[in-house]
């Protein structure tokens, strides 16, 4: 739904433009990527999961909703003990007091919010040339 839903809080900027975006930069540092999309805790349990058999290098992830109710994925994360960046699109600690705990910003490298889609540029930048 990015683009679509609530705009003047998550942009108008689709998911699949942002992936392109993300592509073009990889691309350019000589980087795989691979993104991942789902609106189902368990998929993306798994998928994190799997990330730790590929041996992938790092994760950015923006748990959405789940970032203020999934210990479940909280412990994947954790588990697999690959470097993590959280990313919100929305500056969570501007808006309902709900949202301003997150399960993932203590285990997480670090965490970008407020900044819209470019706060996924700025996480692979980080995730390209840390090390």
């Amino acid at each position: 739904m990015l683009g679509a839903r609530e705009p003047s809080i998550y942009g108008k900027e689709s998911l699949a433009r942002i992936n392109e975006r993300l592509a073009r930069i990889a691309k350019r540092e000589g980087a795989a990527l691979e993104t991942f999309q789902s609106n189902h805790e368990g998929a993306l349990i798994e998928r994190v999961h799997r990330a730790k058999k590929q041996r992938i290098s790092w994760i950015i992830v923006n748990p959405g909703g789940l970032t203020h109710t999934s210990v479940a994925l909280r412990d994947a994360l954790a588990a697999v003990a690959i470097p993590f960046l959280e990313v919100h699109l929305s500056n969570i600690y501007s808006r309902e007091p709900f949202r301003r705990h997150s399960y993932f910003s203590d285990l997480a490298v670090g965490t970008i919010c407020g900044l819209g889609s470019r706060a996924y540029e700025f996480a692979l930048q980080f995730a390209l040339h840390s090390n």
